[in-house]
C-alpha cells in the first residue's frame, strides 16, 4: 500500500512528496497538468521559505531580496529581513526545481484527477490508488476540500489578484508594495532583466486600469511585457477543518488569508512539512 497519496502537483504537493520521501515514506503525486505550471503569484519567497527549500534539498536560483518597502506616492517605509534573505523567483522555475527534486527522490507522478475519495478505517482510495493517507494540495479552490464539506462561506466582496511580467532591469532588491485607495501593487524582481508586478484589489477591473492607479510605478515600467496577465481569486478561503478522516489539507487548500502577507509559498512549504511529520 502507498504511504502518502498527494492530490496536486504544485509547490505544496511536491514539497509534501519530498518531505514524505525524506521520511522514508512512499509518495505518489496525482496531477492533471504537465509541469511546470504558471499561475498568478507574487513570486517572492520569504526567508523562512528559502530555508525550507534548502532543507528539502531543492536548488533554486533567482533574485536575492533584502526586505520589503511600502510606498503610497508620498511616503515610504521599509524593513530589512532579520533572518536571511528572501528570493524573487519565477513560479515556473520554482515548480520545475521541486518537480525534479521529487523525481530524484523516487516520487511517482501520475497524470490525472483524483475524483471520488473513499475512506476506510485504515486506508483511503482515490484515482484508482489506495494509500494510508491522502494529502489534498489541490489549490485555492480545492475540489477535495469542497467535496469533503470543509469549506466555509467567504466574505464579500472578495479580493482578486492579477500579475504580469515586464522585461526591464530591477531597480530594487526589496519587494515593493505600492498602496492606493483601491488596492496594492507588488513589485518583485525575479531575474536580471525581469520584474513581476501583481495587483490586488476588490475592484473588478482590468490589469492596466489597476496599474494606472499607481502613477510612479506605471512610469517606472518602461520595458515590454514579458508575460500575459494571469489572475486568481477570490483570495480569502476559510475552512472548517484541515483534516477529514485520512485526508489532510496543505498549502492554499488548507485555507488562505490574503496575499498581502507574501507568505504563500513559505506557508505551503511549512504545511507540507507539518503534515508529513504527523504521518511519519
Amino acid at each position: 500500500m502507498i504511504d502518502v497519496l498527494v492530490a496536486g502537483g504544485g509547490p505544496a504537493g511536491l514539497a509534501t512528496a519530498v518531505h514524505a520521501a525524506l521520511a522514508g515514506l512512499e509518495a505518489v503525486v496525482v496531477e492533471p497538468r504537465i509541469s511546470p505550471v504558471d499561475k498568478a503569484c507574487g513570486e517572492g519567497v520569504m526567508p523562512g521559505g528559502v530555508a525550507a527549500l534548502r532543507a528539502l534539498g531543492v536548488p533554486v536560483q533567482g533574485r536575492e531580496l533584502r526586505g520589503i518597502r511600502y510606498l503610497d506616492g508620498r511616503r515610504s517605509a521599509e524593513a530589512a529581513f532579520r533572518d536571511g534573505t528572501g528570493l524573487g523567483i519565477r513560479r515556473t522555475v520554482l515548480h520545475a526545481a521541486l518537480y525534479e527534486r521529487a523525481r530524484d527522490m523516487g516520487v511517482r507522478m501520475v497524470t490525472g484527477k483524483v475524483g471520488e475519495v473513499r475512506q476506510s478505517a485504515d486506508s483511503v482510495t482515490a484515482a484508482g490508488l489506495t494509500a494510508r493517507w491522502l494529502v489534498a494540495a489541490d489549490g485555492l479552490h480545492s475540489p477535495l476540500r469542497r467535496a469533503l464539506g470543509l469549506d466555509l462561506p467567504g466574505r464579500s466582496p472578495g479580493r482578486y489578484g492579477l500579475r504580469r511580467h515586464y522585461r526591464c532591469a530591477p531597480w530594487t532588491d526589496f519587494v515593493e508594495v505600492h498602496w492606493s485607495a483601491h488596492g496594492e501593487a507588488y513589485v518583485t524582481p525575479v531575474g536580471d532583466e525581469l520584474v513581476g508586478v501583481a495587483v490586488l484589489s476588490r475592484s473588478r477591473r482590468g490589469y492596466d486600469a489597476h496599474l494606472a492607479g499607481f502613477p510612479a510605478l506605471y512610469e517606472a515600467l518602461r520595458g515590454p511585457y514579458a508575460s500575459t496577465v494571469r489572475g486568481a481569486g477570490p483570495l480569502r478561503q476559510r475552512v472548517r477543518s484541515r483534516v477529514a478522516g485520512r485526508v489532510l489539507l496543505v498549502g492554499d487548500a488548507a485555507g488562505y488569508v490574503d496575499a498581502l502577507t507574501g507568505e504563500g509559498i513559505a506557508l505551503a512549504l511549512a504545511t507540507a512539512g507539518a503534515a508529513v511529520r504527523c504521518l511519519a
